[in-house]
C-alpha cells in the first residue's frame, strides 16, 4: 500500500487513479476498459476495508458479474445512472442510491453504464483473506492467496 498522506484527509476526486486498470487476466481485463478506480482506503493504509471511487465513462462496466465467498462489499451511487444486474435481474440506479452484497450469497453483480452520462461511486468492501469469487457469466474464477488474487478458468487450469 501507498505511504498514508501527510494530511488526515483530501478531495477524493484528486486522489490517484489505480496504475493497472484491472487485476482481470484477458481476455476480460479489455472489458473493464474505461473504467477508474481510485484507492482511497490504500491511501489510508487501511488494512481491514478497502473504498474505491470508480468512474465508469458511457457504456463502461464495473466488473465481470461476480460474487464473494467471504467479502460483504457495498456500493453507493454518486452521480449518474448505472444498471446493476444481478441474479434477479437489471436494476436502475440513480444518486443517493446503494446496494449491498452479502459474502456467501452467490448473487453475482456488477454495475453497467448504459447512459451518455458519466457515472460516479464509492465501493466498499472487506479485505477477507481467503476469499474466492465466482463468475457466472464467464469462464473465470479467482481466488485471493497472501493478499493477491490468481485467476483460472473454471476446470482449474491457470490463466
Amino acid at each position: 500500500m501507498p505511504d498514508t498522506p501527510k494530511t488526515p484527509a483530501l478531495v477524493a476526486a484528486d486522489a490517484p487513479a489505480r496504475s493497472r486498470p484491472s487485476n482481470y487476466p484477458e481476455p476480460f481485463a479489455s472489458r473493464m476498459a474505461g473504467r477508474i478506480k481510485r484507492p482511497l482506503g490504500d491511501l489510508f493504509s487501511l488494512s481491514h476495508f478497502g473504498v474505491n471511487l470508480t468512474t465508469l465513462p458511457p457504456k463502461a462496466v464495473s466488473a465481470l458479474r461476480h460474487a464473494h465467498s467471504r467479502q460483504d462489499e457495498f456500493v453507493y451511487i454518486l452521480a449518474g445512472h448505472p444498471t446493476l444486474y444481478t441474479d434477479e435481474g437489471a436494476t436502475p440506479l440513480s444518486p443517493g442510491m446503494c446496494a449491498g452484497f452479502p459474502a456467501g450469497s452467490g448473487n453475482g453483480h456488477r454495475l453497467a453504464n448504459e447512459t451518455d452520462q458519466e457515472v460516479q461511486y464509492l465501493e466498499v468492501g472487506d479485505r477477507s483473506e481467503g476469499d474466492e469469487v465466482s463468475y457466472p457469466e464467464d469462464d473465470l474464477q479467482a481466488v485471493q492467496v497472501d493478499g493477491r488474487w490468481a485467476f483460472t478458468h473454471k476446470d482449474g487450469r491457470p490463466y
